[in-house]
């Protein structure tokens, strides 16, 4: 420390004066040691100054002999002492600690016991209460990492290995421990922590004994909307706050946290800082005294000297400084006994409240081949400069093995050396390096570098109970845990090992983000060849691999395996051999090797076995193992693809097709279809080795699991319409099952999961029964109505009536029968087509109802039937009934024309008619869906009749049942052929059935009986209903008798029971609990009757119903309602659903409880209270991509929500809700979205929430393009995309990472092209094949770009055949081309292919053969030059052949190669011809060079202009030749041959050419200038441009040329005309803009005078307070506007233009006050425009209520004002409500104006009523100026 003061005598040191010097006027200048005393007089001060200087001469003379050498070093740990104040950066939060980066390359940490008083005491209470305090935040939720703070050291403490660790406090109490109440002044930059919450603001804590500090809430609004991090400031938070007030003595203080007062504070002498309180963080003006190599000098607050060392200079002005220069610092360190400041002038520390810059992550860890020294420190370490040009350091200790092998004389500046970034100093803003070949060399530097399933080295650090901590580097360290300290579980594992010893471990688990490693010992896993398990999606069945027992119990064991993926081995796959206890015979942390069976990534579920043999048992001997597994393997109601092993008489053996065939299913022969025809057809048209898809397991307890493709069942369970067990069937229920036997006396039906109930005759059927087999058949599906339950025998009866299990819409009800049937059938039908032979079956797909065969009568039966035969049904029996024949008489051998009626493929069967009326062709009409026809009966199937329409002819099926269980009809009943019925048309087009799709009877208007609402599910249906005497508001007492996820049931009395909501058990619902576990079954509870629900409709019912007693009762626990009146009860009087959900407002939050996830609908269906209910779509339920590819993992049924409200659904019956708020689709926002289709070659259509879909284009799937870019992409896929466009609801997105995470700095192979300015010639670009044309091929860049490859540029091969290029190059084939021309203007882009261009291989093959271009046109190159030039002249006068010919021809082009040149005028093609032909002269490099081929002009384009454009022709155009000539002398070939005339012509217009393309480079205008010349020349051809004095000057201060800039200013200033006053402005008004940005407050001031003086002063004070406004600083723009206000009073623009700044501000109470202020003060003619002007801006930016004030009261003075009352209309259109608008009209049109006046008033209402009103409204305004008109005429006439 002793070298630090004899460096720095003038630091401050306090030192008591000595007597007796005599004074010496030299030390005028020098108040370096003046201590400021408070208290004292400023006199007294003075006259104490001047002593004091006498008396330290010689001191300083010493100081000044010092100077010279003045050596600033960096801070080092050793100069750290307890008591330094630092100003740091948070680097990492963890939960116990901060970790802080200091100055200098140091690194502290805070203990959370160290960051405020208020904080630990409440730390104190959580750990003495032993419980979770709601407002006690952690340490993460406060702080985040690159947040300034200031600390104080309170210790450094050296450890074991000698390294010293630095304990820091950010308690004010130390931190500013210097300052005392009476040391406060206003303007004072502090740090404060929250110590409590109030109503009005927030009591910090600044650590000042006896002070009151207090934060106002409105003085943290901005702060708090900026931090993101909630509504409230936390107790413990740290802020940056400037004192605004101080009250009795610094008693009471008041404080701002506003982020632009708190960036703009700076610490001043007014203050009275002092070396003893002066505080780290502080931003002064600082004064260079004194430039040394490694720093610099300053002195600031007019008394202090500090110090800024080389790491804390400005890197944009780097050495750059001059004594005497001013300039802004901010202190960093503050040393206590010496007194040395240290400050920095890093741009980043000089607005208090910013942060540093971060380095990004992927440079992190990176090395560097080469850095140079830049400086080397002794004491220190070294500074580089790293390949990027960014500046880092090392520490002494890195820069070498040891201390021995250090060489000073390798670290000259200059030298260069390999090194390694392993750290980043957030407060240097600079890398740390180190140069050990070790670290160099390391293959882990930080967590993020280790891998689950490395193999890593490391040390014993130490033994814990836990396990054994290990060091794998200097700064990674991980845990074994006692289970993996062997492959055995160890007693004693210090005996193994001894603290130091070298250990080889393999990595099970990395969480860099919690610096969390955990490690194995276990031989057998850290020597495992055998691949690594770390996700559930590698977990592919028949992996083997090893892994570790955890757990074994009665069911199995569990597994577990790296990265925490665990899995199941049941019982039966432990062993060949059954294993009865597996717990014995395995034990925890046992090593074993597993065999995948099963694996589902989105559960996380995965099935493991230790039989290791992968071949399946032979199917005869042992035909229980496969079954046996699937006892875990297949849930009721999961959904597989099976195929087909064997058909036998009863069904089809199957084989499950993802379990590789290892699983044997059966699917019994009824089990194949709701429609028992279609089961016999099925089970007749599968064969063996057929696939089918989506079969649901319905039993697993037999043998074999039993597969059942019913769709009706499948249906049921996958809406949760089931039943899992008998405790949860309830009387009322309707539930989905199938016929299991059929009995004299009723029917046993099954459903899913195995329930069985038996439906007794007399509940059979709404007909008299008199055998049940008549009625039901075994297998077929029915629908079933439980009647009663017995639980002590456990037996259901049913009920099967017609009546009572349908939803009373018979008609919807057949017609989805009818339906479902037609669908299995096209199914079946396609089958049959995919048959490979033309078989009989395909036959019959091609035959359908309606169809006109031309056929051959075969035979005439008994009966009066026909049978026919022709060659289109070959193999098929067609007949025809004596119905059909008509009156025909026909005869075997006869020609006939027939009409297809019905196939039935089962019998090979096709019925026909012969029937006139069904023959002959009539107009088609149209049919409309819904009506009804008059139809006659011509076919009777089993499932359906064939029906013809009377008016039309046409075809049409009518289903026979009207419902599932409707099978029976007595023979009256039955359909006839021939009857006419009356049908109801539901589909009215011909499908693929080849018939209409129609229902029996008339379409009814409306069901009588209610449709159940989907939400209403099986299993909250029916309590049964007993009449009661409650009434709204009774007490009721019961015993929970079940517990469901949303409602809890309760017995009342024996027979009465009620039910209480979710939503009604506690008052406040903690998010994410369940309210209904927190009930058992079996406890009293007190409850109060709320409501009743109706047992048929479940509505709510108000208590004045007549019904109201018999319902359920609804009861509610909450203690508020319990202990409230009855009016605070559920307002259940109205019954419409659509008033109780208009109570609920769009982005209302509300608490809601999971009903379940529709698996179905993609929906979250939740419910708010008992009668409200809403759902939450796939897509609202959270923004992370996890969570929305396993929604139902995500939410637990009866869990509570809290969601938002967007609106309610189309049947207004639920809110729709949203769990991640309103999402806003805008520009630049990143989303996330589903696929719903895929688009080859084009890309992805997405659904986006809200309903809306978006477009991906293949150019924006990934950052780098791939040959099959879509391939990853699947319908389903849950994605997060970026919004690139939404404009007219067309969204366009993105999915590049780049866009999606722009921090991660991934690397970006195919940067995006959005226009054709984005491609350069000569560019390397990749893309995908478009389009192959004749004019060549089409190539897609981006989107919107498309560029073109002439055919010679596709491959150096000659091609004949184009089919070829089609073969070669298909539609979205990626492909790397080279940009050969781009013209901007026809948006052209000309591309290559070829191998030269690309370096790629050629697109078409060698081994194709094919000719090369080159090798035919060398055969006839020389006996064609004369004509070629011919040729080429006359194409030059006449444009020759059309592109499009000359694509079409290519073998003509290659004999007359005129055709080359043909376009000289398109500048895209003649450029690419040049480089084609450039290209032929290389590769033929013995042949002449055509004489069109002159070597472009190379002309400089950096040269300036002396004097105009002329005086430049001579020089370039000699230079030219010269180069041209010189080229021609190297070029032995040239001589061969002399130039004709015609040549030297040619050649003397490309010379021309090439000139003026030149010249046109030069002036053409959109040409950006490049360097400094380039403006000259600009502002010499345009002086009195501003704006190109001001590109100008931009240009400069873009290379932070600061000096230049304004040197270009004044140059402006002085050469624009003075008559240009504008343009003279605007350079003014670039120079204060440039002063205000990098200049200082003096420097800004003597501009802003001078620019008063030169032009109109109102203007230039005006524009800088606009500046001012403009960069937050609104201190100094209110000066000036006070300044403004004295100066031009009678300036009504000043006024106004105040006004809107206060606006802005919020301060509106300043703005009435201005307003009264302006009133004086102008001229009373301008009053009403100020005050209507001053009210639409209080429209804008203030209270539009006092805005109003002001309009009414100037139009209640100055009713005929017309202009005043069109501003207010405008303005109340725009923001008022229509009342309002309406009632302005009213007045308006009421008035006595003039007529043109009240013409124009009434012709705006009438608009406004047409845009926004109805036809009422405008019907009225027209009757108004009616009477309008005939007032006044009857006013004119009298």
């Amino acid at each position: 420390m002793a070298s630090m003061e004899e460096n720095f005598p003038r630091g401050g040191i306090q030192k008591k004066p000595t007597e007796g010097k005599t004074p010496n006027p030299k030390l005028e200048r020098d108040n370096l040691f003046d201590i400021h005393h408070e208290e004292q007089s400023q006199k007294r001060k003075r006259s104490q100054r001047d002593q004091r200087k006498q008396k330290k001469f010689k001191a300083d003379k010493t100081a000044a002999a010092k100077d010279n050498v003045v050596n600033i070093e960096p801070l080092a740990i050793q100069a750290l002492c307890e008591g330094m104040l630092l100003l740091g950066c948070i680097k990492e939060v963890s939960d116990y600690e901060l970790v802080i980066s200091l100055p200098n390359g140091l690194s502290g940490f805070v203990p959370v016991t160290q960051i405020s008083d208020a904080y630990s005491k409440m730390l104190s209470k959580q750990v003495a209460q032993g419980e979770l305090l709601e407002d006690l935040n952690s340490l993460l939720d406060m702080y985040s990492p690159g947040t300034l703070v200031r600390c104080i050291v309170t210790s450094v403490e050296k450890s074991a290995d000698g390294r010293r660790s630095i304990k820091l406090s950010i308690d004010p109490k130390k931190v500013n421990k210097g300052l005392n109440a009476s040391a406060l002044a206003s303007g004072m930059l502090l740090s404060g922590f929250v110590s409590s919450v109030e109503d009005h603001g927030y009591l910090i804590d600044i650590g000042v004994s006896g002070t009151h500090a207090f934060l106002p809430r409105q003085k943290a609004q901005n702060y708090i909307k900026a931090l993101k991090r909630g509504t409230d400031l936390k107790i413990g938070q740290n802020l940056n706050c400037v004192i605004v007030e101080v009250k009795n003595e610094g008693r009471v203080v008041r404080l701002s946290i506003d982020r632009s007062e708190v960036a703009a504070s700076l610490a001043t002498e007014q203050q009275n800082w002092t070396l003893s309180n002066l505080l780290p963080g502080l931003v002064v003006k600082a004064r260079v005294q004194k430039v040394a190599p490694l720093g610099i000098k300053v002195s600031f607050l007019s008394s202090f000297t500090g110090i800024v060392d080389f790491m804390h200079m400005d890197p944009e002005k780097s050495m750059n400084y001059s004594p005497d220069q001013v300039v802004k610092a901010c202190i960093l360190s503050v040393h206590p006994t010496s007194k040395v400041v240290r400050l920095t002038l890093r741009q980043a520390f000089l607005r208090p409240g910013g942060c540093p810059n971060q380095l990004s992550s992927d440079r992190m860890g990176a090395v560097v081949e080469e850095s140079t020294v830049k400086a080397f420190y002794k004491q220190f370490g070294a500074v580089f400069e790293l390949d990027d040009g960014t500046l880092a350091f090392a520490r002494l200790k890195h820069l070498s093995k040891t201390r021995k092998s250090f060489k000073p004389g390798a670290f000259k500046t200059g030298c260069k050396h390999k090194c390694r970034i392993i750290d980043y100093s957030l407060m240097d803003e600079m890398c740390i390096v180190s140069l050990k070949y070790k670290i160099i060399q390391a293959r882990f530097l930080q967590y993020q570098d280790i891998h689950t399933g490395d193999v890593v080295q490391g040390k014993v650090l130490a033994l814990k109970p836990i396990g054994m901590q290990v060091k794998v580097t200097d700064g990674i360290k991980g845990l074994v845990p006692s289970m993996h300290l062997a492959d055995v579980i160890l007693k004693q594992p210090e005996k193994k090992y001894n603290i130091g010893d070298e250990v080889k471990c393999r990595v099970l688990e990395c969480n860099p983000a919690g610096k969390k490693l955990i490690l194995t010992l276990k031989k057998s896993l850290v020597q495992s060849k055998l691949p690594v398990l770390s996700n559930y999606e590698d977990a592919k069945p028949g992996l083997i691999t090893h892994g570790f027992v955890v757990c074994a119990r009665e069911f199995g064991c569990i597994v577990k395996f790296y990265n925490d993926v665990k899995g199941l081995v049941p019982k039966n796959e432990l062993s060949s051999e059954p294993i009865s206890c597996p717990d014995k015979a395995f034990h925890e942390g046992q090593v074993v090797k597993v065999m995948v069976l099963k694996c589902e990534p989105e559960q996380e579920r995965l099935l493991l076995s230790f039989r290791l043999s992968s071949k399946p048992a032979p199917e005869d001997k042992n035909e229980c193992s496969p079954k046996k597994k699937q006892e875990v393997k297949y849930q009721i109601g999961e959904m597989v693809d099976v195929k087909i092993l064997k058909k036998k008489d009863n069904g089809l053996e199957v084989s499950v097709l993802e379990d590789e065939g290892n699983v044997i299913a059966s699917i019994p022969t009824v089990h194949l279809s709701d429609f028992l025809a279609n089961c016999k057809l099925l089970w007749h048209c599968l064969q063996e080795g057929d696939v089918l898809p989506r079969l649901m397991c319905l039993s697993d307890k037999g043998e074999r699991i039993i597969l059942s493709r019913k769709s009706a069942v499948i249906s049921a369970v996958q809406e949760e319409q089931v039943v899992r067990s008998f405790s949860e069937i309830q009387p009322g229920m309707l539930l989905t099952g199938y016929v299991r036997n059929v009995m004299p006396f009723g029917v046993f039906v099954e459903f899913p999961f195995g329930v069985t109930g038996l439906a007794p005759k007399v509940s059979m059927s709404d007909k008299f029964v008199t055998d049940t087999k008549d009625h039901f058949v075994v297998g077929q599906t029915v629908i079933a109505k439980v009647t009663s339950i017995d639980e002590e025998k456990q037996r259901v009866l049913l009920n099967l009536k017609v009546s009572e299990c349908s939803s009373g819409d018979s008609a919807a009800e057949s017609f989805a029968l009818l339906n479902q049937y037609f669908k299995e059938m096209k199914e079946i039908r396609n089958l049959l087509r995919r048959r490979g032979e033309p078989s009989i079956a395909r036959g019959l797909c091609e035959l359908v109802p309606g169809k006109e065969l031309q056929l051959v009568v075969q035979d005439m039966k008994e009966d009066g039937s026909a049978l026919f035969s022709g060659s289109c049904v070959t193999g098929l029996t067609v007949t025809a009934t004596r119905y059909h024949l008509g009156d025909k008489n026909i005869v075997p051998g006869e020609k006939t024309k027939a009409l297809v009626l019905h196939v039935d493929a089962l019998t090979s069967k096709v019925y026909v008619s012969l029937r006139e009326e069904l023959l002959k062709q009539r107009s088609k009409q149209r049919l409309t869906e819904n009506s009804q026809y008059s139809a006659i009966v011509q076919h009777i199937a089993e499932e359906f009749a064939i029906v013809s329409l009377l008016e039309t002819g046409q075809l049409a099926a009518i289903p026979i049942a009207s419902h599932f269980n409707d099978t029976f009809r007595f023979d009256s009943e039955k359909l006839k052929v021939g009857q006419t019925i009356c049908a109801t048309l539901k589909v009215a087009k011909v499908n693929d059935h080849g018939v209409l799709l129609a229902v029996q009877g008339p379409a009814k208007k409306n069901g009588f009986v209610r449709v159940r609402n989907e939400s209403e599910t099986a299993l909250e249906e029916m309590l049964a209903a007993v009449k009661h005497s409650l009434s709204l508001g009774d007490v009721v007492t019961g015993t929970v008798k079940s517990i469901k996820p949303t409602h809890v049931t309760v017995a009342i009395d024996d027979k009465l029971t009620g039910s209480i909501h979710a939503s009604r058990i506690l008052d406040e619902v903690p998010i994410g609990s369940f309210p209904t576990y927190t009930l058992k079954a079996g406890q009293k509870v007190t409850a109060r009757v709320i409501g009743g629900r109706d047992v048929n409709t479940h509505r709510y019912l108000p208590i004045t119903h007549p019904h109201f007693t018999r319902s359920v009762p609804e009861l509610s626990i909450r203690p508020s309602e319990i202990e409230g009146e009855v009016t605070a009860m559920l307002n259940l009087k109205e019954d419409s659903a659509l008033k109780k959900l208009g109570l609920y407002d769009v982005g209302q939050t509300v608490t809601c409880f999971v009903k379940k996830y529709n698996v179905l609908k993609n929906w979250l269906e939740v419910e708010v209270t008992p009668d409200i209910r809403g759902r939450v779509p796939h897509l609202l339920l959270s923004s992370n991509t996890k969570v929305l590819k396993h929604p139902e993992k995500s939410f637990k049924n009866g869990q509570a929500i809290s969601a938002t409200v967007t609106g309610t659904d189309v049947t207004e019956t639920n809110l729709c809700l949203s769990l991640t708020g309103i999402q806003s689709l805008e520009q630049g926002t990143i989303t996330v979205g589903m696929v719903t289709k895929v688009t080859p070659h084009i890309g992805l259509t997405i659904a986006l929430p809200g309903g809306k879909t978006g477009r991906v284009s293949i150019f924006h799937l990934n950052d780098t393009y791939t040959e099959n870019p879509l391939g990853d992409f699947k319908v389903g896929k849950i994605v997060r995309c970026y919004i690139l466009s939404n404009e007219n609801g067309k969204i366009q997105l993105s999915l590049r990472q780049s866009r999606l995470n722009p921090k991660s700095n991934s690397k970006v192979e195919d940067v995006e092209i959005t226009c054709i300015k984005d491609v350069k010639k000569g560019q390397l670009v990749r893309g995908y094949v478009k389009s192959i044309t004749s004019s060549g091929v089409f190539f897609g860049l981006s989107t919107s770009l498309l560029g073109r490859i002439l055919f010679q540029n596709v491959s150096p091969y000659f091609v004949q055949k184009h089919s070829l290029y089609e073969k070669y190059l298909p539609e979205g084939k990626l492909l790397t081309a080279k940009v050969l021309g781009v013209n901007g203007k026809e948006k052209h882009i000309e591309l290559s292919l070829l191998p030269e261009d690309t370096g790629m291989p050629s697109v078409l093959p060698e081994s194709l053969c094919l000719p090369r271009y080159d090798a035919e046109e060398e055969k006839r190159e020389a006996d064609e030059m004369a004509k070629r030039e011919e040729l080429k002249l006359k194409t030059k006068r006449r444009r020759g052949n059309s592109e499009s010919e000359q694509e079409a021809k290519p073998k003509k082009r290659k004999i007359c190669p005129a055709d080359e040149n043909d376009s000289g005028i398109e500048v895209y093609y003649r450029e690419e011809e040049d480089d084609d032909q450039e290209e032929e002269a290389a590769k033929k490099k013995s042949k002449i060079r055509k004489p069109g081929e002159v070597p472009r002009l190379q002309v400089s384009v950096g040269f300036t202009w002396d004097e105009d454009i002329n005086a430049m022709d001579i020089p370039v155009l000699n230079q030219k030749e010269e180069s041209s000539e010189s080229e021609e002398d190297e070029d032995p070939q040239s001589k061969l041959k002399k130039q004709t005339k015609k040549e030297k012509e040619l050649e003397k217009q490309k010379k021309e050419k090439e000139l003026c393309k030149l010249e046109a480079a030069l002036m053409d205008p959109s040409r950006q200038p490049q360097s400094a010349d380039d403006f000259d020349r600009l502002v010499l051809s345009s002086p009195n441009s501003s704006i190109l004095w001001l590109q100008y000057m931009a240009f400069h201060l873009q290379a932070t040329e600061i000096e230049k800039a304004r040197a270009v200013a004044e140059r402006a200033l002085k050469t624009i005309c003075f008559r240009e006053e504008q343009e003279k402005l605007n350079v003014w008004v670039a120079l204060l803009n440039l002063e205000n940005m990098y200049g200082t407050e003096e420097t800004l001031m003597k501009v802003f005078e001078r620019a008063v003086q030169y032009n109109e002063p109102l203007k230039v004070f005006q524009h800088l307070c606009d500046i001012y406004a403009n960069s937050e600083k609104y201190k100094q723009a209110e000066e000036l506007y006070h300044t403004m206000l004295k100066r031009f009073r009678q300036e009504k623009s000043v006024w106004l233009k105040y006004a809107s700044f206060l606006l802005k501000q919020g301060q509106t109470e300043a703005t009435h006050r201005l307003l009264e202020r302006a009133l004086k003060a102008l001229p009373t003619k301008e009053h009403v425009d100020v005050i209507s002007r001053f009210a639409q801006l209080e429209f804008r930016f203030g209270d539009p209520e006092h805005a109003k004030a002001l309009f009414e009261s100037t139009l209640n003075s100055y009713p005929k004002r017309t202009d005043i009352w069109s501003i207010y209309m405008d303005i109340m259109i725009k923001h008022g409500s229509q009342k309002e608008v309406r009632d302005i009209f009213e007045r308006v049109i009421h008035l006595s104006l003039a007529p043109k006046k009240m013409k124009f008033f009434f012709k705006r209402y009438l608009d406004y009523e047409k845009k926004f009103g109805t036809t009422e409204s405008v019907l009225a305004v027209k009757r108004a100026a009616l009477e309008y008109v005939e007032t006044k005429s009857s006013l004119a006439d009298t």
